[in-house]
């Protein structure tokens, strides 16, 4: 298992370090997650999925700029004005998560009860449904439950055995872990950094993954962030915004360098990912 000491070695910044590590020692025999290299990519993929651990709940809070960015396929491309939306994140989980997942209509309130939430923001009635069916809740008893530290392990942990993801931790299969969990390779390169961090922390010898792979285009009205190892229109769009010279729609170092640069001089945390609060500015 890991320790405290360890896990707040590999993130110093998250939030509830000690009953997360208690809940993930308490959790994973449960769902099989039992050796050293089904530990290291629990911890690399959901650590990086939530931010370092920070991030239990869907941040909604965009101003109608960045709804057309990050969610332009249900605003902006759907002729629907954001500027009646901005600022209102029930309002505008609603509108974006109506309909789909087994949720109702906009008018249902399930999109903003039903919002992401846990480490691997669990998303939408069905999912909610499913999860609370295995732990003996209702789906609004999980809205909460996937909240709290022990809520935010079990439910990545139920995602983890429903999906059969520990195959890819047993073959040391980085890669297609990450694709089953992302959908893509999106930061494919800070997942191996965990997945090397959290064996070595456990004392096990590891083999460099291979971190090359195939280009594709991302777009950011499905993924509502940017980081180092993206690419695409999103991308490009985030580099004009912020005056870089060369635009190649490549989030590689010296757009993180730049991305830096820009949110500390605007007054952000200077941590290179251009998430909502950096998108607001950008775009006001």
């Amino acid at each position: 298992m890991i320790t405290s000491n360890q896990f707040t070695q590999m993130f110093p910044r998250a939030k509830d370090a000690a009953e997360l590590v208690e809940a993930m020692n308490d959790i994973f025999p449960k769902y099989n997650i039992d050796t050293p290299q089904r530990i290291a990519g629990f911890i690399a993929q959901t650590g990086h999925e939530s931010a370092g651990f920070r991030a239990f709940s869907e941040n909604l809070n965009y101003c109608a700029k960045s709804l057309d960015v990050v969610f332009g396929k249900y605003f902006k491309r759907a002729g629907v004005d954001a500027d009646e939306y901005a600022r209102e994140p029930e309002k505008i989980a609603n509108h974006v998560y109506a309909n789909r997942m087994k949720n109702g209509d906009e008018d249902s309130g399930d999109g903003y009860t039903f919002r992401g939430g846990g480490i691997l923001q669990l998303t939408g009635r069905d999912n909610y449904t499913r999860f609370g069916k295995s732990v003996g809740m209702t789906a609004e008893e999980a809205v909460d439950y996937v909240r709290t530290p022990k809520g935010a392990i079990e439910s990545a942990c139920w995602f983890w055995k429903a999906n059969r993801l520990n195959k890819y931790c047993d073959s040391s299969d980085i890669k297609m872990l990450t694709k089953r969990i992302n959908g893509g390779y999106i930061g494919l390169e800070e997942r191996i950094n965990n997945w090397n961090a959290a064996l070595a922390a456990m004392g096990v010898e590891y083999a460099e993954c291979d971190a090359e792979v195939e280009h594709e285009d991302l777009d950011v009205e499905d993924i509502g962030i940017l980081k180092r190892g993206m690419r695409g229109e999103g991308v490009k769009m985030m580099q004009e915004a912020i005056g870089i010279v060369s635009v190649d729609g490549v989030f590689g170092p010296g757009t993180e360098k730049a991305v830096k640069r820009w949110q500390s001089d605007h007054g952000l945390t200077a941590d290179g990912v251009v998430g909502p609060l950096t998108l607001d500015k950008m775009f006001v």
